[in-house]
């Protein structure tokens, strides 16, 4: 979904609902700190809203939900649900981000920031969670320190916490990897270039030091052949040398 996608939702929830301000829960959410960001992250057509001041408004979205005319028509809806649709890290209204200004009117957006997205993804953990949850780790948008440390501030059983923090690692370590290779990669390619250089060297070398003796040899055999001829046989033939060619 693009942002001004997210933007014609908004501005539709508020003509609807008469509300100014919606809590944005679900992975729209990023385009609070990466508006820009791209489409193949937030691929879903929904928007987890709820309205801000009056919660109870928010079924009101159902108008534009999911198979509503809105739907049909724009290819993407409003989901509404309630402050406990997500399990969260303490805190986290303080962490809000706005949502950059845009095509509202007047109607703003408050987005969950990404390291509470995505825990709260984590701690869903189906498999489109899970598989963006490591998308925005192969992407560097989240801290794995970071996310360790609200970890600790969500209420969570410790089985569940302890599934959590086996699958941060998990991505993290999958990323460091996927780094690693990719430096072994490169600095391969500059050796083998090195290497080929240095060999090619050698070889212009090895080259240059037998031409060096050939010519070597031939002046020696040019010499031993002058002085091997007499002389009047040269003062038939003046000017012809050892490297004249002979007509016949």
């Amino acid at each position: 979904m693009k942002k001004r996608e997210l933007d014609h939702v908004l501005r539709a929830a508020g003509r609807i609902t008469g509300e100014k301000q919606f809590i944005i829960v679900g992975s729209q959410a990023l385009h609070g700190k990466y508006p820009d960001l791209a489409d193949d992250i937030i691929k879903s057509a929904e928007v987890d809203l709820f309205a801000a001041k009056s919660p109870g408004r928010t079924e009101l979205l159902n108008a534009i939900g999911v198979y509503s005319h809105f739907h049909e028509t724009f290819g993407y809806y409003a989901d509404p649900v309630d402050e406990k649709t997500a399990t969260l890290p303490r805190g986290w209204k303080s962490r809000l981000v706005n949502l950059p200004p845009g095509d509202t009117e007047g109607v703003k957006g408050l987005c969950l920031e990404p390291h509470d997205l995505a825990i709260a993804k984590y701690i869903a953990s189906r498999e489109k969670d899970l598989v963006f949850t490591h998308e925005l780790v192969r992407r560097k948008l989240l801290s794995e320190e970071r996310l360790r440390a609200l970890l600790d501030q969500t209420p969570v059983n410790d089985q569940v916490r302890e599934r959590i923090r086996t699958q941060i690692a998990r991505d993290f370590s999958a990323e460091r990897n996927r780094d690693a290779g990719a430096e072994r990669r490169e600095t391969g390619t500059q050796h083998g270039s090195s290497a080929a250089a240095g060999a090619f060297g050698e070889l212009e070398k090895i080259r240059a030091r037998g031409r060096e003796e050939w010519l070597k040899l031939r002046r020696q055999a040019r010499k031993q052949f002058s002085s091997s001829r007499p002389d009047d046989d040269l003062s038939q033939h003046p000017g012809q040398g050892i490297d004249d060619e002979t007509t016949s």
